[in-house]
């Protein structure tokens, strides 16, 4: 691939490239747990769980596995005080990464279309961006619940695709996680990957993408509007 790269619209995900939602994301998992009667696991362990929506983070902080299904009853219990935690703690701790302003200002500035593309739920993703100060910055932000499917379906991509009037290859997406990649893989859209955030624990750089970059100070260097 050829840099800089010309894009006229750039998507990026949320928890771990423009937060780092870990801390609030494991103390309702401690509260959750704590409410359960059983023993949490560490802050560090569930930042590795974080990456495919609070349902499967859940499950994972109750059987310690990555795939395994707890019993459907526990679980049921679990989700419900899950929810409650997080939403009364969704941003307590909650703070954009460095570089994340600058590049969010960067790409306004460069005039692309802007969006952010998540699988967290509506109900999370909006006070959160609110309350980090970073929710102007869209135009466009789509949850995991906001349409049928998610990453790694291409679905929401393809959506901010027909959103702003251009094709795939025209949209970059910015994310942290196989997710990511393999959306924008299958959308047909280049991918930038952030090495900080939460990719089950692995490093980025083994994933299919077009750049590994430090900050979104950086990617923005790294495009023009086409």
């Amino acid at each position: 691939m050829n840099f800089p790269l010309p894009i006229k619209a750039v998507v990026i995900d949320l928890d771990g490239t423009l937060l780092n939602t870990a801390p609030d994301l494991a103390y309702a998992a401690e509260l959750m747990m704590a409410d359960l009667g059983l023993p949490c696991p560490s802050a560090d362990t569930i930042a590795t769980y974080i990456g495919n929506g609070v349902s499967r983070l859940v499950k994972r902080v109750l059987t310690g596995e990555m795939d395994a299904e707890p019993a459907p009853e526990l679980f049921e219990r679990a989700i419900a005080l899950y929810q409650k935690h997080y939403g009364e703690h969704v941003s307590r701790n909650s703070r954009p990464y460095a570089g994340v302003v600058e590049g969010l200002d960067a790409f306004k500035a460069m005039g692309v279309h802007v969006a952010c593309i998540t699988n967290k739920a509506a109900a999370f993703t909006h006070p959160l961006l609110k309350d980090t100060g970073l929710i102007d910055y869209f135009e466009l932000i789509l949850s995991g619940d906001s349409l049928p499917k998610r990453k790694p379906d291409p679905l929401p991509l393809l959506h901010a695709c027909e959103f702003f009037k251009i094709q795939p290859a025209e949209l970059l997406l910015i994310g942290d996680s196989l997710n990511d990649t393999q959306a924008a893989r299958a959308a047909g859209s280049p991918v930038f990957c952030v090495p900080y955030g939460y990719n089950r624990g692995r490093p980025v750089s083994e994933l299919d993408l077009d750049a590994v970059v430090p900050t979104l100070a950086e990617a923005a260097k790294m495009v023009v509007k086409a």
